[in-house]
């Protein structure tokens, strides 16, 4: 009796293949990295190697199988998630093209020429399909049409990376739209293309293939699938979705209402909402959830896992000696000195990533202020704590974002992601936004969503929401402690002005900014 369920993640760094059992548990993972090389001929290119990686991604699942001990009849079902954003042409023939991976940023000048031809029409399309130019895939399609002419004159079908493999699994193609409506040219409210808007901005309107849900039972492994990958012939593949999408569900958030927030190297804001109606100041990005009948707002914050990463390696290197002997993370390390820093980290703020604003997205330079030379209070653990104050703020600013837009926010906050390990950010967490936070025990957040959408569409489980309820497990709950709420609240008002002022310097080209999305 088929007992086990897949999921094959398509991850901007890496490909894994992950069973699972019913319950959640995870039996099996394997992974393989991969790179996404620059075309020297076009800077800021990350090119997409489809033979290379379904090579990659069959490697995973045959191996998988094999130190699982899984037998492929075993498998009652699996599905995909992947990076967003990503895109790939097909031709007629049903043949790869062009691709390119979510990172790809060669289309700055495309950017420009989509504002030059109507400096309005990018909240038009923002109000319909919740994207703007900055992630979405109507700047790199124009810029295929303008460098790339006989591959935009062949493509047929334009499809997400999940799909790909489910394409590559199966022999049929669809697009489902969590996924798919991060390109920017679906609309929100059906959930299915929208083809007036590549109309507007000089593009094919005649290159999108069918949409289905996410959970749909769609097709089964063919037999070169099978032959490819190790998987027996006829097993269900049901349709997945984007990561940050099946994330949510493999982390038990699949109603409206409910938040998740990621801390990777880049955290995440998710608010789930029965509503796909879009933020009238266009600030904040809305998406498809993957679950049928639900949307969900996401705001970004760039980059704290990795001025964490660079806090770490540039100015802790007896933590990490010490880590390397004891063999324990030099985070705890860091973190255990850190709690000796009162919170509020005696008045010092810093600024790396500004609140999300989708139709104008920069941040300022990065900054340190406020502190004095005093060693005893602002050492390197006062700097640390500030670091893990001011991702907080963030999360802070980007529920009021939320709420502003939509007229709600969350009783709770579910944290997950490698910054969810540690106590001291969370609890932090918790204090600066006042709601209590719950960590859960998975590791693999985004491929047991995939997990739970593969047993949904063959029936194992009732609902999706039933089937994260069987599988997710949680860790731990922190609870605000309300006797900070006063100190982060002014600690807030003064990083925001902080910020004001460090953009303006930027916008003066006093400072050098630390993102700026393209054309702007």
């Amino acid at each position: 009796m088929a007992q086990y369920l897949m999921a094959v993640d398509a991850g901007t760094g890496s490909v894994r293949a992950v069973i699972f059992g019913v319950d959640g548990t995870q039996v099996g993972c394997v992974q393989r990295e991969w790179t996404h090389k620059e075309d020297p001929r076009w800077p800021g290119s990350m090119d997409f190697d489809w033979d290379t990686n379904w090579r990659l991604a069959r490697d995973c699942i045959k191996g998988v199988l094999e130190e699982s001990g899984v037998a492929p009849g075993e498998i009652a079902a699996v599905s995909t998630t992947c990076m967003r954003e990503g895109i790939l042409l097909y031709d007629k023939e049903g043949n790869e093209i062009w691709a390119c991976a979510n990172v790809d940023a060669r289309s700055d000048a495309q950017v420009g020429q989509l504002i030059a031809l109507d400096p309005e029409l990018e909240k038009t399309i923002y109000r319909k399909s919740g994207q703007t130019y900055a992630l979405g895939a109507l700047p790199r399609l124009l810029w295929v049409k303008d460098n790339l002419p006989e591959v935009y004159e062949k493509a047929a079908a334009i499809g997400m990376f999940n799909d790909w493999l489910i394409y590559k699994l199966t022999g049929k193609l669809a697009v489902e739209p969590s996924n798919g409506s991060t390109t920017g040219m679906m609309d929100l409210q059906s959930r299915s293309w929208n083809p007036e808007i590549a109309a507007k901005c000089g593009l094919r309107a005649d290159i999108f293939p069918p949409v289905v849900e996410c959970g749909v039972n769609f097709a089964a492994v063919s037999a070169k699938g099978a032959a490819d990958t190790g998987l027996k012939e006829g097993t269900p593949v049901v349709v997945g979705g984007g990561d940050c999408q099946l994330g949510t569900i493999g982390v038990g958030a699949c109603k409206g209402g409910q938040a998740v927030v990621f801390g990777g190297s880049f955290w995440q804001y998710e608010f789930n909402t029965g509503s796909g109606k879009t933020d009238p100041d266009c600030r904040v990005r809305v998406n498809c959830h993957a679950v049928p009948d639900l949307w969900q707002y996401e705001a970004l914050a760039f980059k704290p896992g990795l001025v964490m990463r660079w806090f770490r390696d540039g100015f802790c290197q007896q933590e990490k000696e010490e880590a390397a002997r004891t063999g324990r993370d030099p985070y705890d390390l860091m973190n255990r000195q850190a709690e000796q820093v009162p919170p509020g980290s005696y008045g010092m703020v810093c600024c790396f990533s500004d609140l999300m604003n989708f139709i104008s997205w920069k941040h300022a330079s990065p900054t340190f202020t406020n502190f004095q030379l005093e060693p005893e209070k602002f050492n390197k653990y006062t700097f640390y704590r500030a670091i893990l104050e001011n991702t907080a703020l963030l999360v802070k600013g980007h529920i009021q974002l939320v709420r502003e837009a939509t007229g709600n926010e969350p009783e709770e906050l579910i944290f997950a992601g490698g910054a969810a390990k540690s106590p001291l950010w969370c609890q932090i967490l918790a204090d600066v936004t006042g709601k209590p936070v719950a960590v859960p025990v998975v590791k693999e957040a985004t491929a047991l969503g995939a997990a739970i959408l593969a047993g949904f569409g063959v029936g194992i489980y009732p609902s999706i929401e039933e089937g994260a309820r069987r599988t997710v497990k949680w860790d731990r709950r922190f609870e605000p402690r309300r006797e900070n709420a006063p100190v982060y609240e002014a600690l807030y008002r003064t990083w925001q002005q902080v910020y004001r002022a460090q953009m303006e310097l930027c916008d003066q080209k006093v400072t050098r900014n630390m993102w700026v999305a393209p054309g702007l």
